[in-house]
């Protein structure tokens, strides 16, 4: 999936590899930005669909960033994923609650960054299983006196089947092979099960599953 890019790191040496790398796949660079004030700046200006955003950087962080981004986005945000050098627990949590759409390494390889940036294109988030756990772990168990929301949100029996995959971590084209239907098809149930969970994306969905025994 083709997709427009904005790259915001305070490294130029960091942007320019990876520009190199998305331009190599074939994914289009439009803007780069050094601090999360001019990521701001130029996410209101370009529109990217995509913004590969750094944590640690001057005036304003990228976890700050990204929420000042969306909360001004309109109907139609960008897909931000975090990448940075510090694999923590708490930039993780708050680039999740902030909006982000995927969190990813600094030592990732390139086809993992390309691969980030098509996943959160097309509408997913980037769920790695290490990374579903750990989310599982700080989000799967509300507060007990936390109500919870109805058990049963609707789901048809096939739309039940693909968020219990979905809790496993699974991709689209995972879940096809064992449900034995195709990729558009579960496209379609995942749009569903999100619409009627009230999730915002798949790390949503896998939460919720996890807390209320859906999973």
């Amino acid at each position: 999936m083709s997709a427009r890019v904005l790259l915001v790191d305070d490294h130029a040496t960091m942007r320019m590899g990876f520009r190199a790398i998305l331009e190599a796949s074939g994914i289009e660079v439009i803007g780069e930005a050094a601090t999360g004030a001019q990521a701001v700046t130029a996410a209101a200006a370009l529109r990217p669909d995509v913004i590969c955003m750094d944590v640690q950087m001057p005036d304003v962080d990228g976890i700050e960033a990204t929420r000042r981004i969306l909360r001004a986005a309109g109907e139609r945000p960008p897909r931000i994923v975090i990448v940075t050098t510090f694999d923590r627990d708490d930039y993780l949590f708050a680039a999740l609650d902030a909006g982000a759409s995927g969190f990813l390494l600094k030592n990732a390889g390139p086809e993992e960054l390309v691969a980030a940036v098509r996943v959160v294109a097309a509408g997913d988030a980037l769920l790695a299983p290490e990374v579903t756990r750990r989310v599982i772990e700080r989000f799967g168990r509300g507060p007990r006196d936390e109500p919870a929301p109805p058990r049963d949100p609707g789901l048809t029996e096939r739309e039940g089947e693909v968020l219990r995959l979905l809790a496993q971590a699974l991709s689209n084209a995972e879940i096809a092979e064992r449900l034995y239907i195709g990729e558009a098809t579960v496209k379609t149930h995942v749009s569903n099960v999100l619409q009627k969970l009230g999730a915002r994306d798949r790390v949503a969905a896998v939460v919720y599953a996890h807390r209320h025994g859906l999973a």
